[in-house]
C-alpha cells in the first residue's frame, strides 16, 4: 500500500526542498502543502525562533543529528527527536505512545515548554492574525485556523513522508541484489541468533509495540517511559519500537540518544549488561548475550544500511 503514496510524496518533497518552503501558488492549495509550510513556520513558537523543521530537518532524514534537540531560549528536550519519515501507518506516537493520531502528535511540540513553548490558543490566534494563513485555511478547510485543522494540516504533510526506494526495496521486488555481506546480515536479522526480527518486522521494520531493552536502571537511566502514560509497573522502562527505514542516517539512537553509531547499537544488543550493569525490567529476549562475532556484527550493519532510501543514501555511505 505504501507504494501508492511514493510518487505524490516525492513530488511534494522535491518542490518543498527546492523552494525552501516558499509560499505556494493558489492552484496547489491542499492540506499537505499547507502542512508543509506550517511545519517550518517559526511563528508557531513562543519567541518565533524555532519550528517543527528545526528539529526534523530534511537534510538529516527529518531528525537533527543530536541527542537532545534545542528549543526556545536554549532549552533542551528530554528525549531524542525521532524521524517523522514513515509515520503514516503508525498507531501511536512519541517514544511513550501518548497519542494515537498524527494530528494530536503535531500539537504537542508547539505547546511543550522545552520545545516551541506556545499555547495552542496563542498559536491559533497568530495564524488568524495572518491574512495569508486565514486565506490559505479557508481555501483548504473552508474555515479559519483552529486547533483541529492546524493538527490536520500538519498530519497531512507528515503522511506524505513515506520512503520505499531503498536497496532493500529493490531486492525485495526482484530489481536488485544484495552483496554477500548484506545478504548474511539479512539472514542474521531475520534469524534466531540476532533476534532483530522479533521486534523489527512488517514493511517499516517495527512491530508497533513497546519494549524494555535494558535502558532503565533507576540510577543514571531513570526515564520510566511507557509507565508514565499507563501507570502499569509492567511498562517500566518500555519505549516504542522504532521503525528501521533510514536508520543509517538517523543517529544518534535510542530514546536518550546514547549511541552514536549502528555499531554501538549492535554491540549493546549483543550483551546489554556489558554497558548497563543492572537493568531493571529488561525484556527476557535480551537476558542472555547473543554471541555475535565481529563479522556478524559488520554484516548486520551492512544490511541495515540497505534500508536507506536513495534520497539519503549518499549520507549513509559517508558514515
Amino acid at each position: 500500500m505504501k507504494k501508492l503514496y511514493v510518487i505524490s510524496a516525492t513530488l511534494l518533497l522535491i518542490a518543498w526542498l527546492q523552494n525552501g518552503f516558499q509560499k505556494v501558488a493558489p492552484y496547489r492549495y491542499n492540506k499537505a502543502t499547507l502542512g508543509a509550510q506550517l511545519f517550518q513556520e517559526k511563528l508557531l513558537s513562543l519567541d518565533s525562533s524555532v519550528s517543527c523543521a528545526s528539529c526534523h530537518q530534511p537534510d538529516h532524514a527529518f531528525t537533527d543529528s543530536i541527542a537532545f534537540s534545542n528549543g526556545i531560549h536554549g532549552k533542551v528536550a528530554k528525549r531524542n527527536t525521532p524521524s517523522v519519515l514513515n509515520v503514516k501507518f503508525r498507531p501511536y506516537f512519541f517514544w511513550d505512545g501518548r497519542v494515537n493520531t498524527l494530528a494530536e502528535q503535531a500539537l504537542f511540540p508547539i505547546q511543550n515548554p522545552d520545545e516551541m513553548g506556545l499555547p495552542i490558543e496563542q498559536a491559533v490566534q497568530r495564524l488568524n492574525e495572518s491574512p495569508y494563513y486565514v486565506h490559505y485555511f479557508k481555501k483548504v478547510f473552508q474555515e479559519n485556523p483552529n486547533a483541529t485543522n492546524l493538527g490536520l494540516a500538519l498530519q497531512a504533510f507528515q503522511e506524505t513522508l513515506e520512503t520505499t526506494d531503498s536497496k532493500f526495496d529493490d531486492w525485495s521486488y526482484g530489481k536488485g541484489t544484495l552483496t554477500e555481506t548484506e545478504e548474511r546480515g539479512r539472514e542474521l536479522f531475520t534469524g534466531d541468533k540476532a533476534k532483530c526480527f522479533n521486534c523489527h518486522f512488517l514493511e517499516d521494520f517495527t512491530n508497533d509495540d513497546f519494549k524494555s531493552i535494558g535502558l532503565f536502571d533507576g540510577k543514571l537511566l531513570n526515564d520510566s517511559g511507557r509507565m508514565l502514560i499507563t501507570g502499569n509497573p509492567e511498562d517500566l522502562g518500555k519505549f516504542k519500537t522504532p521503525g528501521l527505514r533510514n536508520v543509517a542516517v538517523t543517529a544518534p539512537y535510542m530514546h536518550n540518544g546514547m549511541f552514536n553509531t549502528l555499531e554501538e547499537v549492535i554491540e549493546y544488543y549483543n550483551d546489554p549488561r556489558k554497558i548497563i550493569a543492572d537493568p531493571i525490567n529488561m525484556d527476557t529476549a535480551l537476558q542472555k548475550p547473543l554471541g555475535l562475532t565481529t563479522q556478524e556484527k559488520a554484516d548486520l550493519v551492512a544490511f541495515l544500511r540497505t534500508l536507506t532510501d536513495k534520497k539519503y543514501d549518499q549520507k549513509s555511505k559517508k558514515q
